[in-house]
């Protein structure tokens, strides 16, 4: 078990570091506009629960807390996913990749042409 916390610890480090290293300026108002957006996980489409903040392109892979890479995940596609890419991922676990790309581009859409979304465009 003293195994198992070093391991938690020592992941938790590195991605206090990760963290640290990129700035992130995903503010609340725009957490709440992305919720909206989705009505639900962007991923499974599941609407009840707290949704969590999922980035498409993984922190671990270059990714920021921003408003064009995050997406609201239910707490079981935000655990399944990780750090994989996504395309990949929602193959695996025989998700609607077309469906979530489409509805991602006109998400991506609609922040683009908002005051906010031309404002956090990184």
């Amino acid at each position: 078990m003293a195994v198992n916390r070093s391991r938690r610890a020592r992941a938790a480090r590195k991605r206090k570091v990760r963290m640290g290293r990129v700035e992130h300026d995903l503010t609340p108002e725009q957490w709440a506009t992305l919720q909206e957006l989705w009505g639900g996980c962007a991923y499974c489409g599941a609407s009840d629960g707290s949704m969590q903040r999922d980035c498409v392109l993984a922190i671990s892979r270059g990714g920021r807390y921003t408003l064009l890479n995050v997406v609201p995940a239910c707490a079981s596609c935000n655990a399944s996913k990780c750090n994989d890419e996504v395309t990949g991922w929602l193959r695996r676990k025989r998700l609607d990749e077309k469906a979530f790309l489409t509805r991602y581009g006109e998400v991506q859409a609609v922040l683009r042409s908002s005051p906010a979304g031309q404002a956090n465009s990184a």
